[in-house]
């Protein structure tokens, strides 16, 4: 295997994998008609085939820690993506509902793997010292993914076919396990834990109940009292994989974990800054479309610009947390992106289209070095056995957060709408939620406070003089 010097190969290779499963994920949403038409279903039955994927990414996740340190890191990323390149295949040759659903739902069990085993293998493959520079890499498609996938599944379904949205994946996906073979190292763990069959079927319910439930709450995709029933569900399962986890040796997501401030100030803090960022992918197209009557692509170009914002920080966030620390620059700058956040709510007819650009541009670069702080103080003081549980629980909390975002800004624009009595979804419908969003999003200023000054010296390299005495006090 030929030596990776500089600590770039993996990250990149999990980089891109992971775009593609970000980006397919979101790319799907403004092809649905096409693809209805074309099996011979309806829209609207076709959400279905959206909230599968998500249904069977959530009941996975936790299982990928395990499966990683018992079959090794590499094997299981190299099969995942075999499974989600099968999955995006039997995706294009599709010719049913039936059909459609089966290939996501196998689709997402690949995507489950490939995102907690690709961060897996980056943690593991590279020092701390340089953890920092990797894994700001791995933030660009969860920030690109969502954002762009809409206008290029448009772009796509109007000038070429929607079978192409899957096709796209196979080369690349092929390319990524050659590349997978060829630079990532093959790490396995000694001693693997026995697999937590109990605890796999309780999260499973518990993630799985309510990522599936918040997904659909508000879309009148399924009823009221389903969803109610997905929820309670999902959270009486929750309780009772705390209340079994506290006494299992090897639970499947180690709740002990949460002991260690940066990685209890990441699950926490990340959870609630992600609800915020989680929404807006949901809510910026629907006023954009709906609101301003632009086109999916025509949306999708401004929207874009949030990603631009996040890439220019890309190169910026190493130096930054060197020279402010972790938890200075997580306490404010959840508070700053938060304001940017905010200032979504201020787009009305006759504000120019570029002040809004601007506003998404200034704000994706804030949200990327959230993205970047939060996803590596993950991981501070995370051990080498535990690691693989720990991004297992990360991956975890981070599908939750995602999916609770979009349910809090459908519920508040759900809420506007019978305030004013009116079923036409307007411009002045999506202010309240952006402002409801941002506050959620600020609150994580409350978790991050609570960090050490010195809160991942060890990624950033930076030293807080007063910490040592701090510690001998």
């Amino acid at each position: 295997m030929p030596a990776d010097s500089n600590g770039r190969a993996a990250p990149l290779i999990v980089a891109v994998s992971l775009f593609m499963e970000n980006m397919d994920s979101t790319v799907i949403a403004t092809s649905l008609p096409a693809i209805a038409r074309d099996i011979g279903t309806n829209p609207l039955a076709l959400k279905l085939a959206v909230t599968s994927y998500l249904l069977s990414l959530a009941i996975f996740i936790p299982a990928s820690g395990w499966t990683a340190d018992r079959f090794g890191a590499r094997n299981v990323f190299r099969i995942a993506i075999g499974v989600f390149v099968l999955g995006s295949i039997g995706c294009a040759l599709s010719h049913s509902l039936t059909d459609f659903v089966a290939a996501r739902i196998f689709q997402g069990m690949g995507g489950a793997m490939m995102t907690p085993v690709g961060r897996l293998i980056v943690v593991r493959s590279i020092d701390k010292e340089r953890l920092l520079n990797a894994m700001s890499l791995l933030t660009i498609p969860a920030l690109i993914g969502p954002i762009c996938g809409p206008p290029l599944g448009g772009f796509i379904t109007t000038y070429a076919s929607w079978h192409w949205i899957f096709i796209i994946n196979v080369p690349i996906g092929l390319l990524g396990i050659v590349l997978a073979t060829r630079y990532i190292p093959d790490i396995r763990t000694e001693y693997p834990y026995p697999f937590d069959l109990a605890g796999f079927i309780l999260s499973g319910v518990a993630i799985g109940g309510l990522a599936f439930g918040l997904s659909v709450a508000g879309l009148e995709f399924l009823p009221n009292s389903v969803v109610a029933a997905l929820l309670g569900v999902g959270a009486v399962s929750g309780v009772a994989y705390v209340i079994y986890a506290q006494r299992a040796p090897a639970p499947i997501l180690d709740l002990r974990l949460l002991k260690l401030p940066t990685f209890r100030a990441s699950i926490f803090g990340g959870f609630m800054f992600r609800l915020g960022v989680g929404a807006i992918p949901f809510l910026l197209p629907l006023l954009l479309q709906i609101g301003f009557g632009l086109s999916p692509f025509q949306s999708g170009l401004i929207t874009f610009t949030s990603a631009l914002g996040s890439m220019f920080m890309k190169a910026a966030a190493t130096t930054v947390l060197k020279r402010l620390g972790y938890r200075n620059v997580l306490l404010y700058n959840s508070l700053v992106s938060a304001v940017f956040i905010a200032a979504c709510a201020s787009f009305v007819h006759g504000m120019p289209f570029s002040a809004m650009i601007a506003i998404l541009l200034v704000g994706g670069f804030f949200r990327s070095l959230q993205f970047t702080s939060v996803n590596t103080i993950a991981y501070a003081e995370v051990e080498p056995p535990v690691m693989s549980r720990a991004t297992s629980m990360v991956a975890a909390f981070q599908q939750l957060s995602l999916s609770t975002g979009v349910a809090v800004g459908a519920l508040v624009v759900e809420i506007t709408l019978r305030l004013k009595q009116s079923p036409t979804m307007g411009v002045t419908d999506f202010p309240p939620a952006f402002l409801a969003i941002s506050l959620l999003s600020a609150a994580a200023a409350l978790i991050f406070m609570q960090l050490p000054l010195d809160a991942g010296a060890e990624l950033s390299g930076r030293r807080v003089a007063s910490s040592a005495v701090e510690r001998r006090a």
